[in-house]
This record gives structure tokens, C-alpha cells and sequence, in this order.
């Protein structure tokens, strides 16, 4: 195997780039729930970034990337808070801790019903699943999707209510399914 610049062997540095990728999103709300301020938030979520390649030797592959993330980035907002000029920060330590724990909750929930809705998308039709690639994917409106197959604005706007029901509807029994009684 290639050593990198810093030692780090390819197949590790290209497994951070491939996880962070995969989370970057998730990550940058969930430090934004942390720290309303933007700039805050993309200070910290880009340090976070440097503290997470840095340990990365730390992290156990085939665990859970997004939460140990969120524990780098976690550590990284309380040292964010400590420095004398973010002292005025809106939550105390105490507030913080308790918000975050909430957060990573939600977050699990969300994650679980992300990948639950991507499962039901797989299980469209073709031509549905192409309508929701053009609509969400894309972002066409209702209008341009109907041009680009051939019906009218109302036939496609009909079509899609009842996906969003059915999609709405299979995310529900699957979560009946997995977590019975948190739902």
C-alpha cells in the first residue's frame, strides 16, 4: 500500500474522504443546531474536519462514522465556547450538553427514516422514481417535469401526491416494523 505525505496509508485517507463525503451534510446541520451563527458553525465544522483526519486512526471502521464524528464535533463547539471571546454564547455548558444529547437523537431518528424513505424510493416504479429524481434530484418544477414526459401539469402534481402518500405511508409501516413503539 501507498503512504501518503503524512504516512497515512491511501486506503485510509481515501475512506475519511469517502465517509466525510457521505456525512458532510449531515454533519454541518447538526453543528448548526449546536451553534446558531453560521460563520460559528463553518469555523468549527471545518476544524472539526482537521481534528477528525487527524484521529482518524482512532476511528473503528465499520462503526458508526456519524456519531463519532458528532463526538469530534461535540469536543470541538465546548472548545469553541471556552475561548474568552465566545463566552457570551446563548447556552450555558449545561444547556448545551443536554440540547446535544437531544440532537443526537433526532438525528439517529432522521438518519434511520432517510434511509428507510431511500429504500422505498428504490421500490418505485421506473417512471415513478424518474418523476421524483426530476422533481427532487433535479429540482424541476411541476411544470418542466410535465414537458419533459409528455402530460399535463395536473396529471404530474396528481402523480406525485399520491407518491409522496405511498412514500409517506411505506417510511411509516417500516419504522412500525423496525421500532415498534417509537413511532
Amino acid at each position: 500500500m501507498e503512504k501518503g505525505t503524512d504516512g497515512i496509508e491511501s486506503d485510509q485517507a481515501e475512506d475519511f474522504i469517502r465517509l466525510l463525503a457521505e456525512h458532510e451534510q449531515r454533519l454541518g446541520r447538526y453543528v448548526l443546531m449546536l451553534v446558531p451563527n453560521v460563520e460559528d458553525s463553518n469555523d468549527i465544522l471545518q476544524e472539526s474536519k482537521l481534528v477528525m483526519w487527524r484521529s482518524f486512526d482512532q476511528f473503528q471502521p465499520g462503526t458508526n462514522f456519524s456519531a463519532w464524528a458528532r463526538k469530534v464535533i461535540f469536543n470541538q463547539v465546548l472548545k469553541y465556547r471556552r475561548q474568552p471571546a465566545r463566552r457570551s454564547m446563548p447556552f450555558s455548558e449545561d444547556t448545551l450538553m443536554l440540547l446535544e444529547e437531544n440532537i443526537e437523537q433526532e438525528i439517529d431518528y432522521f438518519d434511520k427514516r432517510h434511509e428507510m424513505l431511500s429504500g422505498c424510493v428504490n421500490r418505485l416504479k421506473s417512471q415513478h422514481r424518474s418523476i421524483v429524481d426530476l422533481r427532487y434530484n433535479d429540482g424541476l418544477g411541476i411544470e418542466s417535469i410535465a414537458q419533459i414526459i409528455g402530460r399535463t401539469s395536473g396529471a404530474v402534481y396528481r402523480v406525485l401526491s399520491r407518491i409522496r402518500k405511498n412514500l409517506r405511508e411505506c417510511v411509516s409501516r417500516k419504522l412500525q416494523e423496525e421500532m415498534p413503539g417509537e413511532n
